[in-house]
């Protein structure tokens, strides 16, 4: 790890923290705490952008070795949650996010550079690949925004009141939020499974069989629980449920078969 790197996770960790703190401690420091979090969120992501840069652009091409796109996909996703943190009341979120892209940016620097270079530099194959990455980034949060909402749904149903529930959003409000996220990130995802169709070759060989099947599984995870929150006002725990069985395939489609192909048989992908 480099001093750069330290920086990075000091910052991700400071920013949950300060967040964590806000949770804990909702009084009259609670803008404070959060200004704070969201400036050492903002300066994290920078880091780590530029981290991402020197390890993802190589000489020889672009490398998305298992590390790479884990820190990529985690970036992406602390990114999206500032972003969505100057307009919406999202910002808790980053209890979780924060800490996972730090994770991220830890495996990157240590893990060595073990991926391929993305010989096909055709601009079709890097659309479809910045479409995944959106996807992936958008439904992350999507994810932990159904983490969240589970937590508040089991405290009010149980009338247990803590003195977090009085940071968030009410439970209409974050129900919203979920559906709005699985929404853009289904609309990202249902784009990179059409550019793939259309434009990766071989699409259902071998080595991408894998990750065919599971994200059209995931894809239609996600279709099922938008269609029945439209068709039968589906909420709650119904909505938690779809949401990580989704998610759940989306983690297998591209990251448990990068695994196994790189490090099991030694077969390189983007």
């Amino acid at each position: 790890m480099t001093i750069s790197g330290s920086l990075c996770v000091i910052l991700y960790l400071a920013a949950a923290g300060l967040l964590f703190w806000r949770l804990r401690s909702p009084d009259t420091e609670s803008n404070l705490r959060r200004g704070g979090a969201l400036t050492a969120a903002i300066l994290a992501v920078c880091v780590h952008g530029w981290l991402l840069k020197n390890s993802l652009w190589r000489p020889e091409g672009l490398n998305l070795g298992l590390a790479q796109a884990a820190s990529l996909f985690a970036w992406q996703s602390a990114l999206l949650l500032c972003v969505l943190s100057l307009r919406r009341p999202v910002e808790t979120l980053g209890i979780v996010v924060f800490p996972l892209a730090a994770a991220a940016a830890v495996l990157d620097g240590l893990l060595p550079v073990q991926g391929a270079a993305l010989v096909d530099a055709r601009w079709t194959i890097q659309l479809h690949i910045v479409l995944s990455v959106l996807a992936y980034g958008v439904l992350t949060l999507a994810m932990v925004q159904a983490l969240v909402l589970a937590a508040q749904d089991r405290r009010l149903h149980r009338h247990q009141s803590a003195r977090w529930l009085r940071v968030l959003p009410p439970l209409q409000s974050m129900e919203q939020l979920l559906f709005e996220l699985t929404a853009v990130g289904f609309f990202l995802l249902s784009l990179a499974l059409l550019s793939g169709l259309v434009f990766v070759d071989n699409l259902l060989a071998q080595h991408l069989a894998h990750k065919t099947f599971f994200s059209i599984a995931a894809w239609l995870f996600y279709a099922v629980l938008l269609w029945g929150h439209w068709r039968f006002g589906w909420r709650g725990r119904s909505a938690t449920r779809w949401t990580l069985t989704g998610y759940s395939a989306l983690l297998l489609a591209y990251f448990g078969s990068k695994f196994v192909l790189e490090n099991l048989l030694g077969t390189h992908w983007a």
